[in-house]
């Protein structure tokens, strides 16, 4: 866990001190998983030495009274983490969940756009993985095999998404932007074409005809909204 970025979403939320900072995570009263307390103070220091945070004494200085606030420096660093991806052809891990965790907790931040920028990423990161998988179809039984575990984990994920957008919807009032449904939410070209590798790839394993096929294609590239494409894999695994 990154402690650096926690301290500074919950000091967006207004000045705190060292001691009230180190209670809450202690506690996870944030939702954050409880942590070690001792690295609060010295993450402290080093987020005032970098000039993303502020008190009102010299650094280090009886940190438990000091109210520490967040500076605008520290804003920009903030919410440039909050929706930065991995590295290109990079997973995400657990830091994706602390990200969405913090974006709805950030006042101003609109969760939901720090969602979409990681769903991009992953659903651009599986086409990526398809057609690398097609263009070596056959070759490498291994390979194969790996593949599809990273699909299938790339595809949990953005249903980890999509269900963290459901919860984090219009109920967090002044943290987020009314949304609609999932279901409701226009469809992408990238959502499309997705939806259009995913049959295929059912096709080729026998779960649809190759009528069944082109008239789910031809649904999928007129789709609309998320729930239209949704409905075509209501009977598929």
């Amino acid at each position: 866990m990154n402690i650096h970025f926690v301290l500074l979403a919950l000091l967006a939320d207004g000045p705190r001190s060292g001691l009230w900072l180190r209670e809450e995570l202690a506690a996870g009263h944030s939702g954050i998983h409880p942590l070690n307390t001792r690295q609060v103070y010295p993450a402290l220091i080093r987020l005032e030495r970098a000039g993303l945070v502020e008190s009102g004494g010299a650094a280090g200085a009886d940190d438990r009274q000091q109210d520490f606030q967040i500076t605008a420096g520290g804003q920009r660093e903030l919410a440039g983490w909050l929706r930065a991806t991995p590295a290109p052809g990079a997973l995400p891990g657990d830091e994706l969940v602390l990200k969405i965790q913090l974006a709805g907790q950030v006042p101003g931040t609109d969760v939901h756009e720090v969602i979409q920028a990681h769903r991009r990423y992953l659903i651009e990161l599986m086409q990526r993985r398809t057609r690398a998988r097609q263009d070596g179809a056959g070759q490498n039984l291994g390979r194969t095999l790996a593949s599809y575990a990273e699909m299938f984990w790339l595809d949990s994920v953005i249903r980890w998404l999509d269900a963290a957008e459901g919860l984090l919807g219009p109920g967090l009032v002044g943290r987020a932007t009314s949304r609609p449904p999932a279901d409701q939410i226009w469809a992408s070209d990238a959502d499309r074409e997705r939806a259009v590798a995913s049959l295929r790839d059912h096709f080729a394993e026998g779960r649809l005809t190759h009528a069944e096929l082109d008239e789910r294609l031809t649904t999928a590239l007129s789709a609309q909204t998320a729930g239209d494409l949704r409905r075509l894999m209501t009977d598929l695994p």
